[in-house]
């Protein structure tokens, strides 16, 4: 497989990846923002890919204990290298997230993070590529995806995730069995531009009413307007500087 190396978070964070099929972005930055995890807590990265999100959550949080979860055999080999280059506590399991093997179901975390498939099964066109097909489209229902990391959280734990906006009536349908205190913050690019992602955090059996954020803008102005990054302030703390995301 021929791979790159990517940097982000400034350069904090290194990562090595396929050159062609899914490559990490920014999503993975903003679920890594978003997590309010704690120095000596656990987490858990159901579907991790190359360890990206988990890498960038190492970042900004030391001291972490994780546990990957990735079904495709070269992005969970690439997630351990990554892990171990960055001098993470971080293990990576090959494993589909509907039949996780027994060890690791006996386990709770107080965190768990994940970035589920963005296309059900019979949406949309099928990519020639097979990672990024397996990346971007569920074979498992997002229901199933959030049922697995209710089982997997702690009680009181914090499940984080990011999805496309679309799909937000599924994930707040699917979140209303165990979950409380929601929370969702839009990711909005550019001011008057409907916002494309969703970062939604929730935690299990909590019983606080649901809130709705003011979108986080990404871009400065109404377009891209010069050969330059044109971040917002707090757009760039985040991206470059590893800053968390405030949900409250």
């Amino acid at each position: 497989m021929s791979t790159t190396r990517d940097a982000f978070l400034g350069g904090r964070v290194q990562i090595t990846q396929p050159r062609v099929g899914y490559r990490a972005a920014t999503d993975p930055v903003y679920l890594a923002a978003a997590c309010p995890a704690l120095p000596g807590q656990s987490v858990l990265d159901l579907g991790c890919g190359v360890g990206t999100a988990a890498l960038c959550l190492h970042a900004r949080v030391p001291g972490l204990r994780m546990v990957g979860v990735e079904r495709q055999p070269d992005y969970a080999a690439l997630a351990r290298l990554n892990a171990a280059e960055a001098g993470a506590d971080m293990t990576v399991i090959e494993a589909d997230l509907t039949d996780l093997p027994a060890d690791l179901r006996q386990l709770c975390f107080d965190h768990v993070v994940t970035n589920p498939p963005y296309f059900a099964a019979n949406d949309g066109t099928a990519s020639r590529d097979t990672g990024r097909e397996a990346a971007n489209r569920a074979e498992t229902s997002l229901g199933d995806w959030i049922a697995t990391a209710r089982a997997r959280l702690a009680p009181r734990g914090w499940l984080t995730l990011i999805q496309t906006a679309e799909r937000l009536p599924d994930c707040l349908s699917a979140l209303q069995t165990g979950f409380g205190a929601i929370t969702v913050l839009p990711i909005q690019s550019r001011s008057g531009r409907a916002a494309n992602r969703v970062v939604i955090r929730a935690r299990k059996s909590a019983r606080a009413p649901f809130r709705l954020l003011p979108p986080f803008l990404v871009h400065e102005g109404p377009s891209h307007a010069a050969d330059a990054p044109d971040f917002t302030p707090q757009a760039e703390a985040v991206l470059r500087h590893a800053a968390p995301l405030a949900l409250g």
